[in-house]
């Protein structure tokens, strides 16, 4: 017997959520273990529960299109879906299926922040109150600056095991905050692994009994808020680059940067303040080494003359990759010619 985990994403506003449920199947309907994305069948659900169908005409439709190991369960396996209307037709919530493909050899690092939270509360905070300044829990190590690590380790091998690229973890600069950082080829594709792998965070916390927070703004004060940084390149870029060709991009996601704000998650002005490592939500501005800037463009590039990536420090951290990476896409291609 083998389990299947259908996952999707609902029709709830200003952000989707994570759906799953389980379907078995028999191991005779394969050869051996030879279970691949393009066997597998569609799969109904009641979408009047989900925000995405009325209850007279509540069935929709589960379309596989990407599968990866179940880390946490033994010969199982995790099925990303996107959503379809009854007669096959892309559902109005389904943003993956609204994504223009970009040709130009584009990949993309996502650093994904979240807080992990207890009682409404960031993990460590007192119950009342608040801990010791910001300042040093970022990187941090010892049980006096740190909350949450074996969740956090225990997600890192999940997504390893699933076959993810995930690239790095790190304690963040507010207590009970984290970020991993995840690399991927193409808009769809580094967009599926992002929503697996906050789909596996959710699954770990369950067994803690903890909670994770995506908000970008998740308690107000002098407190950094959530993002979920979006580096990017072209092939042009890593191997062409120069710095009147950089620049000039940057410059191209100034004229947009309201269009890009609007599909960079909601509460992003709570987050967006110009103080905590942020540039104002109204306003735009790119340098070198710059994390009061919009878009960092990474000393790295520099040194390689210009040739390399730029770090667009916008996105919130609940954002939807598929639509944040549908847009960077289009004004990549806006901005190279």
């Amino acid at each position: 017997m083998i389990k299947l985990e259908y996952i999707w994403l609902d029709g709830y506003k200003p952000e989707p959520r994570l759906r799953s449920k389980t379907k078995i199947i028999t191991d005779n309907d394969f050869i051996g273990d030879q279970v691949d994305r393009k066997s597998l069948p569609e799969w109904s659900f009641d979408g009047s529960s989900t925000q995405q169908a009325d209850g007279d005409k509540s069935d929709c439709l589960l379309k596989p299109v990407k599968l990866a190991k179940d880390p946490q369960r033994k010969g199982g396996f995790l099925v990303l879906c996107e959503v379809l209307n009854a007669d096959g037709t892309s559902h109005k919530s389904n943003t993956r299926a609204k994504v223009e493909r970009n040709d130009k050899g584009i990949w993309f690092g996502f650093e994904q922040e979240y807080t992990l939270v207890k009682d409404g509360r960031p993990l460590g905070f007192p119950t009342n109150g608040y801990p010791k300044p910001q300042g040093e829990f970022y990187c941090a190590v010892g049980s006096d600056n740190i909350a949450g690590r074996i969740i956090v380790e225990e997600h890192l091998n999940a997504c390893l095991d699933a076959g993810l690229n995930i690239t790095g973890i790190n304690a963040e600069v507010m207590l009970g905050q984290w970020e991993y950082q995840l690399f991927g080829k193409g808009q769809k594709e580094a967009s599926d692994d992002l929503w697996l792998s906050r789909y596996l965070l959710h699954r770990t916390t369950e067994k803690h009994g903890i909670g994770v927070e995506f908000h970008p703004k998740p308690i107000d004060g002098d407190w950094n808020g959530s993002g979920c940084h979006t580096n990017f390149s072209t092939k042009e870029m890593r191997m062409e680059g120069s710095k009147e060709m950089i620049e000039g991009i940057c410059d191209t996601f100034g004229f947009y940067h309201k269009d890009h704000i609007k599909e960079y998650g909601s509460c992003n002005n709570l987050r967006l303040t110009g103080d905590h490592e942020t540039q104002h939500i109204n306003d735009f501005s790119f340098g070198i080494s710059d994390r009061g800037a919009s878009i960092r463009i990474p000393v790295g590039t520099v040194a390689n003359e210009w040739n390399g990536y730029l770090e667009d420090r916008r996105p919130a951290s609940n954002m939807d990759p598929y639509r944040v990476t549908n847009i960077i896409g289009q004004t990549l291609l806006k901005g190279i010619k």
